[in-house]
């Protein structure tokens, strides 16, 4: 038995019912709130240890073997991811105490939070397919109702697009899980990609390969059905946003990590040829599309989609440096994006307004500010020595040295333009004279020093850790390494999950 790969979905599901019982307490929900992701946190980081210790960590539920069983399993990506997921969901937590309003913890703020966390922390450790869309169902329920909280307009607006985007992916990949069953008669990955290397006709595979291809890119918001993205991470309370950044599109790039080396990579000239192109124009899209904009969080919403097709092209390539290229941008970017994205709800706390018009003096005002701004946002567009810079190198390096030039001269330009974003940002919101009073944003109630340095602590952890990776860039090269060594070997995994069977 190994209790640590279970214990990041038990976890927050036990913290959700807890904060389900006590849901006349505003004071136990806010306390579970934080407890429950700390103990995520610390669980997790007992599950990255283990897996550094053995490779793999495996639970078959219930004690049937694979694959007759569900399976519970944790290589390097899923452990770094499941570790990440805990970070996130702490400073998450944390942030909440006092953003979230007490309208917002009446409907449930907290246990959707707990039950989100479940859910992404459950797509990362299944290994059964059938159960990775039961986890993606349970994070769509959850963060479409993390999204309506409130029931603004804008809300509703970019709900709709959300959940009807995402119930196609749904609709698709359901369909796609009952023909790959149809074909191999097994639900688990490690048999499924034992058994799809026995079947003969290959036109099939790569058919329910562009399947699964169309519906976790929907989810990873990559080209061209992204636009539910941006119509919809800049209306909820920003420390949903932040949490929605950080990790929901992470977990439709992981799902195509690991499905396209583990289960589909017979017909890699098509299928990688596919991706490479998708990524190419997700990046340009994306970035385009945040240069065009004066709004704060949506020009860091059309950013995910920019960053997305980073991690798309590592895939793309796969060569061993392009996956670990591509490993190594989704730990930088979960850590980073997440950050700008809780900086943009405290500008909007002192300032009252996303509109970059109408911003201004931020620096001069709140210096400190300014400094944790600009770490991730300089990290974002790949300035040395921050983490985005090793990881955007690894990958043009990876790129240039399998002869793809084009994807590298994209890769660059799409670099120049989020720099260029991001001094936009800079510019506007901290740099230029504020307003004046009649032309400034609505008035705002002042924020306690109590509060803003609570709004300061997690924006300070995760501005750190972006520091620390960029000097310590071999430490985090090296477990993007190891995953990326387990990825392009699928037999080991299989072995792994399985053990000894014919």
């Amino acid at each position: 038995m190994s209790p640590e790969v279970a214990l990041p979905i038990l976890i927050p599901l036990t913290a959700g019912a807890l904060s389900m019982a006590f849901w006349r307490s505003r004071m136990m929900q806010r306390l579970i709130g934080v407890a429950g992701t700390a103990a995520l946190l610390a669980t997790s980081l007992w599950l990255f240890a283990s897996v550094q210790e053995q490779g793999h960590v495996i639970m078959n539920a219930g004690g049937w073997a694979a694959p007759f069983g569900i399976t519970l399993v944790a290589d390097h990506l899923s452990a770094i991811m499941v570790l990440l997921t805990g970070i996130i969901g702490f400073a998450v937590a944390v942030y909440s105490l006092p953003t979230i309003g007490r309208g917002h913890e009446t409907f449930g703020y907290y246990p959707l939070l707990h039950l989100l966390l479940a859910g992404v922390a459950g797509a990362f450790l299944t290994g059964d397919i059938f159960n990775l869309y039961v986890w993606f169902e349970v994070m769509l329920l959850a963060s479409f109702a993390l999204l309506i909280l409130g029931g603004e307009r804008a809300q509703m607006e970019g709900a709709i697009k959300y959940v009807t985007l995402n119930l196609l992916s749904s609709v698709i990949f359901l369909s796609a899980i009952g023909l790959l069953y149809g074909l191999v008669g097994t639900l688990n990955m490690a048999d499924i990609a034992r058994r799809v290397a026995l079947v003969e006709d290959n036109t099939l595979i790569d058919i329910v390969a562009v399947m699964f291809m169309i519906s976790f890119g929907i989810k990873a918001a990559a080209f061209p059905l992204f636009f539910w993205l941006p119509a919809a991470y800049h209306t909820p309370p920003v420390a949903v946003s932040a949490l929605f950044a950080g990790l929901l599109t992470k977990v439709g790039v992981y799902a195509l990590f690991r499905v396209f080396t583990l289960i589909f990579n017979q017909s890699v000239d098509f299928t990688h040829e596919i991706l490479l192109w998708g990524a190419a124009l997700t990046m340009l899209t994306g970035v385009l599309g945040a240069a065009a904009q004066f709004e704060f969080r949506r020009i860091l919403s059309f950013h995910i989609v920019s960053q997305i097709g980073y991690m798309l092209m590592g895939l793309a390539l796969f060569t061993p440096l392009a996956l670990v290229g591509g490993v190594f941008y989704i730990l930088h970017h979960i850590i980073v994006k997440t950050n700008l994205f809780l900086i943009s709800g405290i500008v909007y706390r002192l300032k009252g307004t996303h509109d970059l018009k109408k911003l201004g003096g931020v620096y001069k005002a709140w210096p400190l500010l300014g400094v944790l701004f600009l770490i991730p946002a300089l990290s974002l567009a790949g300035v040395p020595p921050l983490s985005g810079f090793f990881a955007k190198f690894v990958l043009i390096r990876a790129s240039i040295e399998a002869g793809e030039i084009t994807i590298t001269v994209i890769a660059l330009l799409v670099g120049l333009l989020t720099l260029y974003s991001m001094t936009k940002i800079w510019a506007e919101v901290f740099w230029k004279k504020a307003p004046d009073e009649d032309s400034a944003a609505k008035r705002v109630a002042p924020v306690s020093q109590r509060h803003l340095w609570l709004m300061i602590l997690p924006i300070v952890g995760l501005a750190a850790c972006t520091v620390f990776i960029g000097l310590n860039g071999q430490l985090l090269y090296d477990v993007a390494e190891a995953s990326a060594a387990q990825l392009l070997d699928p037999q080991g995994y299989i072995d792994a999950v399985l053990g000894e069977q014919p």
